[in-house]
């Protein structure tokens, strides 16, 4: 199993040691498609799955769900959070050994999902199904520090429920004067690089694991995927995500990295539990140096 660059102390003390600053937005991978996002002092998380509920769940079966490495953190320990958001309704993006904990350290917690899986958020939450906030595809969210506005997701592909609302998301995320775009999980569909390219965008968070019949489950950007559509949405810079959590469903981030600088585009790829940090004048950088 490979290591967590950081986790459980070293990681809440990189995570209590960030400075905060208006023109600073930090962002931490937590493994699969999981982000930790801190501005002025105010916490965000996105898809976390910190928990072994798949390998569980599917240990005794024919697809089993290895894990390939460390949980960064135990979620009851993330008790500043004040948001946490799901993409879309399947366990490792929306995991209630992951939200049930983190409700329990923070009984205020907003949580944010698509109004299609709304139900099925306060559910696997352990909480009323009026408290979760639906957002649709176009709808925008203001929290305090962080504006988050939905956009369409493709997993396999745009699906939308009996109401028309849209049953996979991505998120872009304004805190201060960044802009990025959380892609929860998605293939390319018409018009995306053209929509994203709207927003300006200093980062984008892009699945880069792919699809494969053989594998049995919906799938995702491949790398040349999100090369291209980093491009093509005049990205200033992508970090990758969904990958390395589970050996049947993963992809090498050193390809990424090669592909993505052939083509002129900026990667960071993170370690597990490594922040990176958008400050002022656009530098860049990572608590990993």
């Amino acid at each position: 199993m490979k290591p967590a660059w950081r986790k459980d102390e070293e990681f809440l003390a990189d995570v209590r040691a960030a400075p905060t600053a208006e023109d600073v937005l930090h962002m931490w991978w937590l493994g699969q498609s999981g982000f930790l996002l801190q501005h002025e002092g105010r916490f965000l998380l996105m898809d976390p799955y910190l928990s072994d509920s798949l390998t569980r769940k599917y240990a005794a079966t024919d697809k089993p769900h290895v894990r390939m490495a460390q949980r960064v953190v135990d979620p009851s320990r993330l008790d500043f959070v004040e948001t946490v958001t799901a993409s879309h309704g399947h366990t490792d993006h929306l995991d209630p050994d992951t939200l049930r904990p983190l409700l329990a350290a923070n009984p205020r917690l907003r949580l944010i999902a698509p109004e299609a899986i709304r139900a099925l958020a306060a559910e696997r939450s352990g909480i009323d199904e009026s408290r979760p906030i639906g957002l649709n595809a176009g709808q925008t969210c203001d929290l305090v520090g962080f504006t988050l506005t939905a956009v369409p997701s493709a997993h396999d592909t745009l699906e939308t429920d009996q109401s028309g609302h849209h049953r996979y998301l991505g998120y872009v995320v304004e805190a201060g004067p960044w802009r990025i775009y959380h892609s929860g999980d998605t293939r390319l569909w018409d018009g995306m690089a053209e929509q994203l390219a709207g927003f300006d965008l200093d980062a984008g968070l892009l699945p880069i694991n792919g699809w494969s019949a053989e594998r049995r489950v919906p799938g995702n950007l491949s790398i040349d995927e999100a090369v291209d559509l980093g491009v093509k949405a005049r990205m200033r810079r992508v970090v990758p995500h969904h990958y390395d959590m589970f050996e049947f469903n993963t992809a090498d981030p050193a390809a990424f990295l090669a592909r993505a600088r052939a083509h002129g585009l900026p990667p960071v790829v993170l370690r597990l539990g490594e922040r990176l940090t958008l400050g002022p004048g656009e530098s860049v950088t990572t608590s990993g140096g």
